[in-house]
């Protein structure tokens, strides 16, 4: 298994450095925290990030002359590139994200190129693990408290909210996120689902009263590579059978890569817990009726990716930060149209996806 040393350092010097010399944009965020079926959510707003590019760098030629987008992982930028690791045989580049709305968020992409839609390999598992237990050994400089703790995650599919085809995991320093969210009742969902029980690979009791599902497992003692691999793949394989058996068209039949996935989903850790989160959709519209009329308005789509695993999602407009602050049972059927959802689930007043 790999080790990091002094991670939540190199990270911290490098963002610093970053955002003084403006390699990265750092757009703040208002917060909210709104409840779903009595979870905790932090609600962003940050409007700033409207004007954000979908992908980064300009079209470049591509095989047969084709247009095609530079991708952000190849050659990172110096000023964003945090350490390539391991050490010994790096196999993955650690590299700030260039447009954060959380301090100190930064990346995992693997140094060949590999696709986001594959499913995870071991050394994959084996970086995202490495950079968690680093990261809660709590070896920050004197001047700079470390978080003790980061939450990663893993978008994959058309619906997973992903946005590069470069394979990468996310990290977010969870008391980064957090603020002053706790003192009105946040914490992560990934924590709400460990403390209610995810031992095996299972949809947790805990997850019941969501609108969508949720299969998680423990992460016990010192796990090799092989471990987290094992899990990961049990709570996929669970993921897969909850579409096939609720969602059969969502299942992508006869792929012919082999490790391609079937499914889109949203992966999540922390040192303790890995969840999935198997998608329907990226997003939704809602719908909302007007005042004094018989008429109805839709606001959205709504994206979200795999921070609703931690319970945190980012609206980019006006319309939709006042929709789900003042009717917190949008967030309820946004949540359902996303997902997958469990037999006795309804999602009315809701478009799966833009228009």
């Amino acid at each position: 298994m790999a080790s990091l040393a002094n991670l939540s350092s190199l990270v911290n010097a490098k963002y610093l450095e970053a955002k003084v010399h403006e390699g990265l944009i750092f757009s703040p965020t208002r917060v909210a925290v709104i409840k779903a079926a009595g979870f905790p959510f932090q609600l962003r707003y940050c409007p700033s990030l409207s004007n954000k590019p979908n992908r980064p760098g300009p079209p470049v030629a591509g095989p047969q002359g084709r247009q095609t987008h530079r991708d952000p992982f190849e050659i990172p930028p110096a000023d964003l590139l945090v350490a390539q690791v391991p050490v010994e045989n790096p196999t993955h580049n650690l590299v700030l994200n260039k447009y954060p709305i959380i301090s100190r968020h930064f990346i995992a992409a693997t140094k060949a190129y590999k696709k986001q839609t594959h499913l995870l390999d071991d050394d994959d598992l084996a970086i995202t693990y490495a950079c968690l237990k680093s990261w809660a050994g709590g070896d920050g400089v004197e001047e700079f408290i470390a978080p003790k703790r980061l939450f990663a995650f893993f978008n994959s599919g058309r619906h997973s909210g992903a946005s590069q085809a470069h394979r990468h995991v996310q990290f977010l320093p969870i008391e980064e996120m957090q603020g002053d969210s706790a003192e009105k009742g946040w914490k992560p969902l990934i924590d709400i689902v460990s403390e209610n029980g995810g031992k095996t690979p299972f949809k947790s009791d805990a997850t019941d009263r969501l609108p969508f599902q949720l299969f998680s497992s423990s992460i016990a003692g010192n796990p090799t590579a092989s471990d987290l691999s094992r899990l990961y793949r049990g709570l996929y394989d669970s993921a897969v059978a909850a579409v096939r058996d609720i969602c059969p068209d969502d299942v992508e039949q006869g792929k012919s890569e082999e490790d391609s996935s079937v499914i889109s989903y949203n992966l999540a850790m922390t040192a303790s817990t890995m969840i999935i989160c198997p998608r329907r959709s990226d997003s939704a519209m809602l719908t909302i009726g007007r005042k004094g009329s018989d008429k109805k308005d839709q606001v959205g789509p709504i994206a979200l990716n795999g921070t609703i695993l931690a319970g945190s999602l980012m609206v980019k407009a006006q319309d939709e930060w006042d929709t789900l602050l003042h009717d917190e049972t949008k967030l309820l059927e946004l949540l359902g149209a996303i997902g997958i959802p469990g037999r006795s689930s309804s999602t009315s007043d809701i478009i799966v996806g833009p228009l």
